[in-house]
């Protein structure tokens, strides 16, 4: 008995005919670009685990945005990197903090560019977590006051809304952060301000260059009392209802490649677009292995944010932004 031969090799004949079906693309309006913010003048420095990625002072940052918006990137994502550090993080809620100060300049320079403020405490504590902490001096433990930390951050994202941010992104991983927050938001008269949820944070391993980027190692304990065990995917379905529940406007999956299987879940569970944080360790690994010369970075770089869109991310942050943008134009 013989069998019909299904000849898919008909649509891959050619590269019009590949480009004719292909069911996935990636576009600049896609794209979140991290940016990193920090005190001084003249200050460009490169983060050593992340080539191509720099701390700017408030003087050199309007070049950077002018490159953003000349690549057709309609968003970024700012992070802030104080000069004062404390238990409570002060400088994350001060009006006149790092991310604030730079939310006024970018809108002011660019105001069609979407400004999504990075909401957390990290950056700004001494002891380098996510809110209010103490350690357990028994077992060194970093135990969160959680309620405490949801008073602290629902005044950040006020102040960043008073800036001119268009999005809050919540990311300290608090159990009722985004009620708190978008209560905090109506109630202050920025209703219509959206929050991007880091509704599955993963306590991962792929954070390292980003902590050096932002000085925000945890000087004592982890964060696995409040991120989540990267072993566990039905508890991100419990965590993403939650925000939906609460108020979110969008949901993100963070870190992105290892965690493409939850990318595809919420997609499918969820009517929220989905956010994938192609995080630092993903892209610095490519970086490192490209100045090798053991791989091509755009071939490489194009087919993992490919895979985050064929997971059903709706948005990709990624420090590959501007590179991708500059490939999409054909540079």
């Amino acid at each position: 008995m013989s069998y019909p031969i299904v000849r898919h090799r008909r649509l891959r004949r050619t590269a019009g005919l590949r480009s004719l079906v292909r069911e996935t693309a990636l576009s600049v309006d896609d794209l979140i670009y991290p940016i990193f913010v920090t005190h001084g003048e003249k200050v460009k420095e490169e983060i050593p685990s992340m080539p191509g990625v720099y701390h700017l002072s408030m003087d050199l940052l309007e070049a950077e945005i002018r490159e953003v918006v000349g690549l057709g990137i309609k968003s970024i994502l700012l992070f802030g990197v104080p000069s004062h550090k404390d238990a409570e993080g002060s400088s994350a809620y001060d009006p006149n903090g790092i991310v604030q100060e730079a939310t006024r300049k970018v809108k002011s320079w660019a105001p069609e560019l979407v400004v999504v403020a990075d909401t957390c405490l990290c950056q700004f504590t001494d002891h380098g977590h996510c809110g209010v902490v103490h350690q357990d001096k028994a077992t060194g433990v970093a135990v969160v006051d959680n309620d405490k930390s949801l008073e602290l951050l629902v005044r950040t994202a006020i102040s960043q809304a008073e800036a001119g941010a268009d999005v809050i992104a919540p990311s300290n991983m608090m159990d009722g952060f985004v009620h708190a927050i978008r209560s905090g938001l109506d109630e202050a008269g920025y209703s219509d301000i959206a929050i991007m949820s880091y509704s599955v944070k993963y306590a991962s391993a792929f954070y390292g260059p980003f902590r050096d980027a932002a000085h925000s190692a945890p000087q004592f304990g982890d964060r696995k009392t409040y991120q989540m065990d990267p072993a566990n995917a039905r508890e991100a379905l419990r965590e993403a209802e939650s925000d939906v529940t609460e108020g979110a406007d969008m949901l993100m999956v963070k870190p992105a490649l290892a965690y493409l299987d939850i990318v595809k879940t919420l997609k499918e569970q969820f009517d929220l677009p989905v956010v994938a944080y192609n995080v630092s360790a993903e892209y610095s690994m490519v970086k490192a292995a490209a100045a090798n010369g053991w791989i091509d970075e755009r071939s490489i770089v194009t087919e993992t944010l490919l895979s985050m869109k064929r997971a059903g991310a709706d948005i990709i942050i990624t420090y590959h932004a501007k590179d991708l943008a500059k490939w999409l134009k054909g540079e």
